[in-house]
């Protein structure tokens, strides 16, 4: 028989239980059926898919710890995994969006990515040197700038691993660098005249009919102890996600209008630099772009956040895929982030269910 003090101890162990049991299955729950304007195909065959290798890629994808995911095939949705209506924090994918806001500003003459910090007066905590301030913007947005110096929303991997100021020339060394991308939030503000937030919705979201995306969704997270440039954060649905994937697909056109010049998204997925320790990619303007192995050959290049957020363009198929992780669940930030490796051997399945009996 159990003594009296065990209860407590039982009745809260049930409790934690639960709690971690409805966090966990909640990712599994059948989602909430929304209106969308995307149009599905009635079953994969009619896109020359496999319904049955498609769902042994769904029980990987099960496997992950995933919360959602698409893929969009021919301007269809061929899979629709999870609550893709669900808006979370898409991490470094931002980087992305906010590459793709600089090729419109400077096809139109507001921005040249051959000016210099010096040449901006840009400045942040502590004084820049002449090396620094000699940094290009087309330097930053390879993340090759030769500054290292602390930065808002820094991973502790950044923090591990940045030189030391000085020891690499703007242009010559990439290191995955906040620094570079806040401080490009910080350049597109002061050139444009415009909030970032607010041009994204006017001429991109709105344009490609973004259902879920609003400037509420965004905020400016300022740590004044690391840097004076803040991070601009965006949380966003997966179907909205593949938009923006699909707006690239098509080389920048929607419904016969230029959102995004094609010369830009080109510029910008292509390789400009190789990047040690990383098997898969190298990196463009704000991209990672595949260097190696069969997708390099079908031309992917992805937008890509922690703990497994993405955007994966495909053009030699046609195809966008997004693949979500909501880690506003600390769970998720822990024990089921999903790494490149694991999200592109979840794509190679998908990809290998095309044309399969």
């Amino acid at each position: 028989m159990l003594g009296k003090k065990k209860w407590p101890i039982i009745i809260l162990s049930g409790i934690f239980f639960t709690f971690i049991y409805t966090l966990t299955s909640s990712k599994n729950s059948t989602p909430t059926i929304t209106h969308s304007t995307w149009q599905h195909y009635e079953t994969p065959e009619r896109a020359g898919w496999s319904s049955e290798r498609l769902e042994e890629a769904k029980r990987y994808y099960d496997s992950l710890g995933s919360t959602a995911a698409m893929v969009i095939y021919d301007g269809k949705v061929l899979v629709s995994w999870g609550d893709t209506t669900r808006k979370s924090n898409i991490h470094s994918v931002r980087k992305s969006f906010l590459s793709a806001l600089y090729g419109i500003h400077v096809q139109e003459g507001n921005i040249d990515i051959q000016s210099t910090l010096k040449e901006l007066d840009v400045i942040d905590n502590v004084q820049l040197t002449e090396q620094e301030q000699a940094a290009k913007i087309v330097d930053l947005l390879t993340s090759r700038s030769g500054v290292f110096l602390t930065a808002g929303e820094e991973s502790l991997w950044m923090r591990w691993t940045r030189p030391d100021r000085g020891l690499h020339l703007p242009g010559t060394h990439f290191y995955y660098n906040n620094w570079d991308f806040n401080v490009l939030g910080t350049i597109f503000k002061e050139k444009t005249n415009t909030d970032l937030f607010t041009e994204f919705q006017q001429r991109i979201a709105i344009p490609i009919g973004m259902e879920d995306y609003t400037t509420d969704d965004t905020s400016y997270k300022l740590e004044v102890n690391r840097s004076i440039h803040p991070s601009y954060l965006f949380r966003m649905s997966a179907r909205d996600m593949a938009r923006f994937g699909q707006l690239f697909l098509q080389n920048g056109v929607w419904d016969g209008e230029q959102i995004i010049p094609k010369e830009w998204i080109k510029e910008s997925t292509t390789v400009h630099t190789p990047v040690l320790g990383i098997e898969e990619y190298g990196y463009g303007y704000m991209w990672w772009v595949a260097d190696t192995d069969e997708f390099s050959d079908l031309g992917l290049y992805s937008a890509i956040g922690r703990y497994g957020q993405s955007i994966d363009i495909i053009p030699e198929k046609n195809l966008v895929f997004v693949h979500r992780v909501n880690s506003d669940n600390v769970l998720n930030r822990t024990i089921h982030q999903v790494s490149n490796k694991k999200r592109l051997t979840l794509l190679k399945k998908i990809l290998d269910a095309q044309g399969s009996e």
